[in-house]
């Protein structure tokens, strides 16, 4: 690791009257975050002032809040489990504004393991990944997690080891010739057990003196996915959870996976999914964004105070709203869906609109007065009309001044569903009027 030089004396680091000047002795502060996909660009348009989609600003406004909750909280360790960009090639502009806050957490003296993700990865192993400039640079107090390796980094408080597991690719496999020939399944089945021997063989290396955070970019059973799955790259292998479940770890950091949970309950090691620091989609719209706040066991610690204390820290994640709206039985359907608004907060929020309604009430539901009605929204993703149209009397080759009376309303009362019987009955007493008639 680079930058792993002397630091002050920790209690020169808090501020006077800092209320986190009370931490533990013995606990070592680490935040753990991933999936920034820096460059995605749904639901923004371009920010005038900046020249960048607007919502990649709140992509990075999310990890400005991060940075700063570190910084205010004396964080002693940074770990990002992957995917900084969308894009394996991100734009000039993008890479600068990742670069900046990682810069800002390293030159607070803060180590940073930056683990390479699928969207990191460049389409050839020989080629840099989208992060591997920190390490061409030699940038102090940044690792950059490339290779299935163990770190040893030092901390203010202590020196914490980090298991590196970036993203398994299936292509590694097919250097070796017992694998040429193999099928997708065959290959992915070899991939899972290449990846659970490496994270055993990292687990026999750990020193049992230190602290160990396992770091992994990659897809576990029993995790619930989330609208990733529209913006992954590739397909997965997927590891058992019984690979990462061993108490040697003192936490394990995952990325890949949008929406944050973890894995192993109330047990220990902590198996966590961060999730993503901002909503993607309607998919992940209740889910609540953020990253993790984790207090390690120091070196040396005493039994008493070896668990790991974790917990999920939210951030002020753009708001996505789906707002639906049933006005069939409406006789003022505009003003029915203006108290169907009326129950959302749409402030600031990406927001749909989803209304059913009857064919006759288009007319007072036009694209402008519905846009009107969500003038407040930050942005109005797609707005649905699910109408409802009458089904029209089909009478084949026949021209209705061709078919009787009786043949008429018989056709009618079969386009309204009228129950077989009724239609005799009605037919029967028809029948006399029709003569009458006649």
């Amino acid at each position: 690791m680079a930058g792993g030089e002397e630091r002050l004396d920790p209690d020169d680091l808090l501020a006077e009257g800092d209320p986190m000047s009370d931490r533990p002795a013995d606990r070592i502060r680490m935040l753990h975050f991933a999936d920034i996909h820096i460059g995605m660009e749904n639901y923004g348009s371009v920010d005038p002032k900046t020249g960048v989609n607007a919502r990649v600003l709140d992509f990075l406004r999310r990890f400005d809040e991060l940075v700063d909750y570190g910084l205010e909280h004396d964080v002693d360790l940074v770990i990002f489990a992957g995917d900084a960009y969308k894009q394996r090639s991100p734009n000039p502009t993008y890479q600068r504004a990742f670069a900046r806050r990682v810069k800002q957490l390293a030159d607070a003296g803060v180590p940073v393991v930056l683990l390479v993700g699928n969207h990191d990865l460049p389409t050839m192993a020989q080629r840099a990944t989208a992060v591997d400039i920190f390490s061409t640079l030699d940038v102090p107090n940044v690792v950059v997690g490339r290779e299935y390796e163990i770190h040893v980094v030092k901390t203010q408080h202590g020196p914490v080891q980090v298991a590196t597991v970036p993203y398994p690719v299936r292509q590694r496999l097919l250097v070796d010739e017992r694998y040429r020939g193999e099928s997708i399944e065959e290959l992915d089945k070899a991939l899972q057990r290449t990846v659970t021997s490496t994270i055993e063989g990292l687990r026999r290396r750990l020193d049992p003196r230190l602290p160990a955070v396992l770091a992994a970019h990659l897809s576990v059973s029993n995790a619930t996915y989330g609208s990733e799955r529209s913006v992954m790259i590739g397909r997965d292998a997927v590891v058992a959870k019984s690979a990462l479940d061993d108490p040697a770890w003192d936490y394990v950091a995952l990325g890949h996976i949008h929406k944050h949970q973890s894995l192993n309950e109330d047990h220990q090691p902590p198996i966590v999914y961060a999730g993503s620091l901002e909503r993607i989609d309607f998919g992940e719209e209740g889910d609540p964004k953020g990253f993790c706040w984790v207090e390690l066991p120091r070196e040396g610690s005493n039994e008493a105070t070896t668990a790991v204390a974790w917990e999920f820290v939210e951030v002020d994640a753009r708001p996505f709203v789906t707002i639906r709206a049933d006005l069939r039985e409406e006789d003022e359907p505009l003003e029915a869906l203006h108290q169907a608004v009326a129950r959302h907060e749409i402030e600031d929020a990406v927001v749909r609109l989803i209304v059913k309604l009857r064919a006759e009430q288009e007319p007072a539901l036009r694209d402008y007065a519905l846009r009107e009605l969500l003038s407040d929204a930050y942005t109005i993703g797609s707005i649905s009309r699910e109408v409802e149209r009458k089904a029209r009397v089909r009478l084949g080759d026949q021209a209705p001044e061709e078919m009787t009376d009786r043949e008429l309303l018989e056709r009618y009362l079969e386009v309204k569903e009228t129950p077989k019987e009724r239609i005799a009955a009605l037919l029967e007493h028809a029948e006399g009027i029709f003569q009458q008639e006649d």
